[in-house]
């Protein structure tokens, strides 16, 4: 059903996306789905890594840890502004690497949300595919 699943990341915050990467790798496994880490970085240093080639050698192991046991690669995008550009960014990675499904770590919505929607709903309603929004547990 699903060939390729988009996973996107944000290292600086990878202690809380466990629960969006087991589903990611559960539907991988059931659909023998290829697994696609997806970040979005800047072209300067920034708290993950110094340079956007740093960044892909981060976000590579990352994939492959975080992958188990399904084909997993990672994709990363550099950006001049990334939380201006995040949305937009992920939306056009959706083509790029032919996704059929994007499985996303999420939080629960508050007063914020609001003002400032979350990226993860703003990809589900440009997104051309189905998205799976993750809320962690904890």
């Amino acid at each position: 059903m699903f060939k390729t699943i988009m996973v996107p990341v944000d290292l600086a915050h990878a202690d809380k996306l466990s629960d969006a990467i087991g589903v990611a790798r559960d539907l991988a496994t059931q659909y023998g789905s290829k697994l696609v880490f997806v970040a979005v970085t800047a072209s300067t240093p920034g708290p993950v890594a110094h340079n956007p080639e740093e960044f892909g050698r981060k976000l590579e192991a990352f994939a492959k840890e975080a992958g188990g046991d399904a084909a997993a690669t990672s994709h990363v995008i550099v950006s001049h502004d990334p939380t201006a550009d995040m949305d937009d960014k992920l939306v056009d990675a959706i083509s790029e690497i032919g996704a059929d499904l994007v499985v996303m770590a999420t939080h629960v919505p508050g007063m914020a949300d609001m003002l400032v929607p979350s990226h993860g709903g703003s990809l589900a309603r440009h997104a051309g595919i189905s998205v799976f929004l993750v809320r962690s547990a904890g």
